[in-house]
Parts: C-alpha cells; structure tokens; sequence
C-alpha cells in the first residue's frame, strides 16, 4: 500500500472517507497534533515514510499545516486528475492562470469550503479554530512557540535552522523561484496574510505490486515456487518496478525501474521459447 502524510477530507467527496493529497512546497510550517515542530529533515515535501512513521508514533490521527495566503497560493498543488483540469484538458489558457496572483481554483475551493482549512488574520484565532478542530490535543502555547521561532529565524541571514535553509536552496533554482517557491517571509506578516491552518491526515492512495517475482520476473507463489507460464513486470511486480530502488523510491524513479525489469522478463521469456 502507499501511504501519504498530506491527506485533506474532499469537500465534495465521490466515496465514503473520500482523500486528497496536497503536493507541497518546502515553506509550511510543519506541527504534529500537539503543536511541537517536526525534527529535521521532516518537511514538507522531503521524507514521506519517514514523516509517516514519525507521526504515527505520536498517537494521534492528524498534524498540521501552517502557512499564509502566500504561501498556499504559490505552493500548494493537489493530486488527481480533477483536481488540475487545466492538465487533464491540456487547456493552456487555464494552464497560464498558474504563473497569476491568487491561489489556483482546485485549492482556493478547498480553503473556501474544505473542512481541513482554517484562517484567522491574527495568531491567536488561529490557534483557537485548530484547538477545536483538532479535538483538544493541540498545546496552544506550544505551538506559539514554534511560530514565533520560526519566524525570528527567517528574518535571521545566518541562520542554521535546516528548512529555512532549504527554502533559499531551492529558490536558486529558477523554475522553482518563479511558480514553486514563495519568498520566505514570517507567517505572521501581515503582508503575507491572512493566516492558514491545514489539518492533515495520513492517506492511504494507492497499491503497487502484488506479484512476487524471482530475479528473472518469474512469478511465485506465496511458497516461494515458480508458478509456471507467468512472468511480472513494472508496477505489477513491485514498487517502482519490481521494488529494484528500494523500500524509500522516488516517484520520478519509476520509469526506468518499469522498463528494466520489462527487458529482464522479455528475456527470460525468450530463452524459454
């Protein structure tokens, strides 16, 4: 199964505990339930198993998102083909509207009526609307903590603290400055406002593989045996194509994981014929 940390409730939901995924860039400050800022290098967008596995021992259901109106609307994507029309109707004009001020319309639906989104122009609202969405396990003071932190060190040009560092390395990159990558700023500039919250919870999206396979894409069954006349390959034998990049994989890695382990299984078909 692949799981997913970003998970949102869908406002229009097709299924019962339907999910989405938002895609994230590295600038939303990242609280687990309590309110207490994940440990490096646990950002948004980096480590997802390592996320997962960090958040799951904290014994809640949920951890938190908070940024401003900047940075969602620079930085927040959302998985599923109706949730980019403007990629799936391969409609440029749409397409265009990405590089404009304002958040995209899929995630300015989810801020409007998404149950996981709330906004308050001041810290302390805030942090009232997450303590009642998030059940009480919230640590009002805590998580003040972590804000106010975080905002001194982006206004510090030495700092060390490891995501505001990422945020400048990756604005080096100009595709990343220009529609990825907000400017880094304090969440409580009111400039930047107003504030967000987004509660998260863990996704489960998809499943790959299935079918065990012996090094020559063989399939075998729950035993160990050879099952005779059926080979696997690509997504159907493992993650990322026959799991050869591993438990951790990047989804940018599948492709040639895909074709090799197609080429192994097409030769060992060839040497039986």
């Amino acid at each position: 199964m692949w799981h997913y940390t970003e998970g949102i409730a869908n406002h229009s939901p097709v299924w019962n505990l339907h999910g989405i995924r938002i895609l994230p860039g590295p600038s939303s400050l990242w609280l687990d339930s309590t309110g207490r800022r994940l440990p490096a290098p646990l950002f948004p967008g980096f480590d997802t198993l390592a996320t997962m596995e960090h958040l799951a021992r904290g014994g809640h259901d949920h951890s938190w998102f908070v940024l401003t109106q900047r940075i969602i609307e620079k930085e927040f994507a959302l998985s599923g083909s109706e949730q980019n029309p403007d990629l799936t109707g391969k409609d440029l004009r749409l397409l265009a509207s990405r590089v404009r001020g304002g958040a995209p319309g899929p995630v300015d639906r989810f801020l409007r009526e998404g149950d996981d989104f709330v906004t308050a122009s001041d810290l302390d609202t805030l942090l009232d609307r997450m303590a009642a969405l998030g059940g009480g396990a919230l640590d009002r003071r805590l998580a003040e903590r972590e804000v106010v932190a975080r905002d001194r060190e982006v206004e510090n040009a030495f700092t060390k603290d490891a995501q505001i560092a990422a945020i400048r390395d990756a604005r080096r990159y100009r595709g990343d400055r220009l529609i990825r990558v907000a400017p880094p700023h304090r969440l409580q500039d009111p400039k930047a406002g107003p504030l967000i919250a987004v509660k998260l919870r863990l996704l489960t999206r998809k499943s790959l593989g299935g079918i065990e396979t012996d090094l020559s894409g063989r399939a075998l069954t729950p035993h160990g045996e050879v099952l005779p006349g059926l080979w696997a390959a690509g997504e159907a034998s493992g993650f990322g194509g026959g799991g050869m990049h591993g438990y951790r994989s990047l989804e940018g890695t599948f492709l040639g994981g895909c074709l090799f382990s197609g080429r192994v299984a097409g030769r060992a078909i060839a040497r039986m014929v």
